[in-house]
């Protein structure tokens, strides 16, 4: 029995190893991945929570007679005059908004320095006290405000 030894110099069956000029990616990935459960865990924590409204100071003589809109959450409004030295005052339920600024249009030609003062339900939409507040400028009214506690 006779081994021969090839001249090529390698014990895995005569092949030249050869380098390989590949980028390994793999890594990259790793980190990529890392770097993206870091930012969604911390983007949350910076988004503030609550949302501080800037406050009001209270007018030095606050009108004594005005036209009242009062929004509902169900979809109703009323509105009426409230006048200095009168109980009360009469006031009108209204099924839509379209029903309300007609209501508003009439009230205010009757009485067309009585400033405006809306409130609204705090479990109304705020696009609907901001609507009717728009409205109501559109409208010509030039004192339009809002009712707080």
């Amino acid at each position: 029995m006779s081994y021969q030894i090839s001249g090529q110099g390698s014990l895995r069956g005569g092949r030249k190893s050869k380098l390989k000029s590949e980028i390994n990616v793999v890594p990259y990935i790793d980190v990529m991945l890392v770097l993206l459960i870091i930012f969604m865990v911390v983007s949350p924590a910076t988004i503030p929570g609550t949302v501080n409204l800037p406050s009001a100071e209270k007018t030095a003589l606050p009108p004594t007679s005005y036209i009242h809109i009062a929004l509902r959450p169900d979809a109703n409004a009323e509105i009426g005059v409230r006048q200095e030295g009168k109980a009360g005052g009469r006031t009108e339920s209204v099924p839509d908004h379209e029903a309300l600024m007609r209501r508003l249009r009439d009230f205010h030609s009757s009485h067309p320095d009585y400033p405006v003062v809306i409130s609204g339900d705090k479990d109304i939409r705020y696009e609907e006290v901001i609507k009717t507040l728009s409205d109501a400028r559109k409208m010509g009214i030039k004192r339009v405000g809002l009712a707080t506690r």
